[in-house]
């Protein structure tokens, strides 16, 4: 559930049985997966042709396309394309690219450049050409994986499969997803993953005819750029990894860490609620609530709100409260009208802002499905899911079941999962993590595995937070961290104060002034 940051499912991120050591160990020899010096030469990129595209917004932007091989390991065989967008830098002297990239895995990367060449001081941002890219199978790149038309259409069977019928029915949509995607994408979903991304990203930076690139990734992004690293250290000039995924559990232990980990920040949810007992009307006390909004789940599946909102419904709709508390006031008052007033229409507004599948749907959860089975091995027995997933629900029944539904399709993906590589690096520069301790998305565990692996590594913690995605956010010392590490590419461990929690507000689908950081997470979105 990393999930693409775009908003896959929604109006717009794993793993319990291990790879063996020897197995990840090897996997950087494996000429199939990741020795990109082991490729043939294919035909000399063409330098990148960048036409204006800008919006009043970003006055500058430039759009461009570039072809890569599908197939990293024949260059000279068929060319897929890769949509691009860039800030140039303003300053008499560059520091040259810097690749964006919001996550997912599935989520698209164009629309990130100019947030962050206008987001980072000037004089930063002048340094760089920034640039943001839709990955392989994203967006406008071509071609473009989509095979869930439908997938996500309520009402849901139950998340939760109390009885062998709603588990049946689970298991049918998510084969039925899996053969669609065999059906309609069986000659490129072999080469959808992480590694031929991070390929892609070298074929890019020969494009544009830079001796080296920096690279700013969220979420999935830290580990695409973190994989990338791996190929070719001496290409990174700066490296910025923002809410870590751990590279110890892709993707099956991952996963189950996150169920633990959204558990408690829904928790969270629910105890900031009953801080505001006066304005919601939930109780005072913490457990109470929980009892109240798992009293909504339950009535929910006797009667979906508006037709629309059963159990797998309000799970989609709360879920992204565990990636940005900026959405807590509108979702506290969807509970508080519908458990105290008796009034479902507010749960159906916020299903239908924060949970309701867009178009763009089909495509990113096509890919994110495609990258996460694709990188490493999954159970193939559904048994040992079941036992998995009820073990883990014991603790964390927010969303666990419904975390497994959405990466299920690995149990059954038609290709043959590589090993994860090992990302770590000791031929690096200095790169800068950050992390915010009560990340339900990337589990701060992750970004002190990854800090061991990569040497030199400084991590700046922010100490209490919660949100996923926390630089460029508003929190003004984090974000000095980060501008001074792109000027000098000094940095240093750091702890940072979270922002402030958010205030109640009227139901809106305004987010509050008190919530910092609105706009990034308009654009890294949230399940992925």
């Amino acid at each position: 559930m990393l999930r693409s940051t775009n908003r896959p499912v929604t109006k717009r991120a794993a793993v319990l049985v291990s790879v063996s050591v020897a197995t990840v160990a090897a996997t950087l020899a494996s000429p199939a997966t990741v020795t990109a010096a082991a490729a043939p030469p294919g035909p000399k990129a063409a330098p990148v042709s960048w036409t204006g595209c800008s919006t009043p917004r970003y006055p500058t932007l430039q759009c461009a396309s570039l072809k890569v091989p599908l197939d990293h390991d024949r260059p000279g065989g068929r060319q897929i394309t890769l949509a691009l967008t860039r800030v140039p830098h303003t300053a008499a002297t560059s520091q040259g690219p810097l690749l964006v990239n919001p996550g997912g895995p599935g989520g698209s990367g164009r629309g990130l450049a100019g947030y962050i060449a206008a987001t980072l001081p000037k004089d930063v941002a002048a340094q760089f050409d920034v640039i943001g890219f839709d990955p392989r199978g994203v967006g406008k790149s071509e071609p473009v994986l989509d095979c869930g038309a439908g997938h996500f259409a309520p009402v849901r069977p139950d998340s939760v499969p109390r009885d062998p019928q709603t588990e049946e029915a689970n298991l049918n949509r998510v084969k039925a997803f899996t053969e669609s995607c065999r059906s309609k994408h069986a000659d490129v979903l072999p080469y959808i993953g992480t590694v031929s991304a991070a390929r892609d990203l070298e074929a890019l930076r020969t494009a544009l005819g830079a001796p080296k690139i920096s690279y700013f990734g969220y979420s999935y992004g830290t580990y695409l750029g973190a994989v990338y690293a791996r190929l070719h250290p001496a290409r990174v000039h700066r490296l910025v990894l923002d809410s870590v995924v751990d590279p110890s559990g892709v993707w099956y232990e991952d996963n189950l860490a996150q169920d633990q980990a959204f558990d408690a920040r829904h928790k969270a949810f629910l105890a900031w609620v009953a801080q505001y007992d006066e304005k919601y009307r939930l109780g005072t006390d913490p457990a109470r609530v929980e009892n109240r909004w798992y009293a909504m789940r339950e009535a929910l599946r006797e009667s979906p709100a508006g037709g629309k909102v059963g159990p797998a419904e309000l799970e989609d709709t709360y879920m992204p409260g565990g990636y940005y508390n900026g959405y807590w006031p509108n979702l506290a008052e969807a509970f508080s009208a519908y458990a105290v007033d008796n009034d479902p229409k507010p749960l159906v507004a916020a299903y239908e802002r924060f949970g309701a599948v867009e178009p763009s749907a089909g495509n990113s959860y096509s890919v994110y499905s495609a990258v996460q089975c694709r990188d490493s091995a999954w159970p193939k027995d559904w048994n040992t899911w079941r036992a998995d997933m009820w073990a883990t629900h014991a603790k964390a029944p927010f969303m666990t079941w419904n975390n497994a539904w959405y990466n299920a399709p690995c149990a059954f993906w038609p290709t043959e999962p590589l090993a994860a590589p090992d990302v770590t690096n000791a031929d690096l520069p200095p790169a800068l993590l950050l992390q915010a301790t009560q990340d339900a998305a990337t589990p701060f565990g992750g970004a002190l595995t990854m800090k061991q692996k990569l040497k030199g590594a400084a991590l700046v913690v922010e100490e209490g937070g919660g949100n996923h995605g926390i630089s460029l956010a508003g929190n003004k010392c984090l974000d000095e961290k980060v501008s001074a590490y792109l000027r000098t590419g000094k940095a240093a461990d750091a702890t940072c104060a979270p922002q402030p929690a958010p205030k109640p507000a009227a139901l809106t689908r305004a987010v509050p002034a008190s919530a910092g950081g609105a706009a990034l997470h308009g654009l890294l979105g949230f399940r992925g």
